[in-house]
């Protein structure tokens, strides 16, 4: 199995966490056993994470997206929401997973097809919040990989969802 190499200081995306930052690698004994990990801060929900190195690839644990992934999910925005017909329990499960896959075009596609709601009155609570976590979601690694803060990505997809 290959291992993904970290360093301390690397912004680093969990599938269900989103960005973090690498902060060290430690080893410790755990079970007398002994493990190397990788200990991982998210700043947002105020969390640290530590991931045994052997199975950070397992885990989902990757480098933050390239430039052209991030063009893919943005241009995702444009495109035309995908309104499906089925119960919308069924719908938030299908839009809980692709945000907790971590892959920013999925992500994207949760929230152009929930953008369209975003501030009209028939929104249910839950689909607001999955629309909202899905835009924090992408904001953060948009923010990581261009280097800004996360409230200037998120007005960026919002200007370009209104612009859709």
């Amino acid at each position: 199995m290959s291992s993904v190499s970290f360093a301390e200081g690397d912004y680093v995306v969990y599938p269900t966490h989103g960005v973090g930052q690498v902060v060290s690698i430690e080893n410790q004994e755990i079970g007398g056993m002994k493990l190397q990990l990788f200990v991982i801060t998210f700043d947002r929900d105020r969390m640290t994470l530590r991931v045994p190195v052997a199975k950070a690839t397992k885990a989902g644990l990757r480098k933050l997206s390239s430039r052209s992934v991030m063009d893919t999910a943005l241009s995702t925005l444009k495109g035309r929401a995908k309104v499906k017909r089925t119960m919308w329990s069924r719908r938030a499960q299908e839009y809980e997973a692709k945000i907790n896959s971590g892959d920013p075009v999925s992500i994207a596609e949760v929230v152009r097809d929930l953008h369209r709601n975003a501030n009209q009155p028939d929104q249910s609570y839950s689909e607001r919040q999955i629309y909202e976590a899905a835009l924090e979601r992408l904001a953060a690694e948009l923010a990581a990989v261009e280097r800004i803060d996360a409230i200037t990505a998120a007005d960026k997809l919002c200007k370009l969802l209104d612009a859709a």
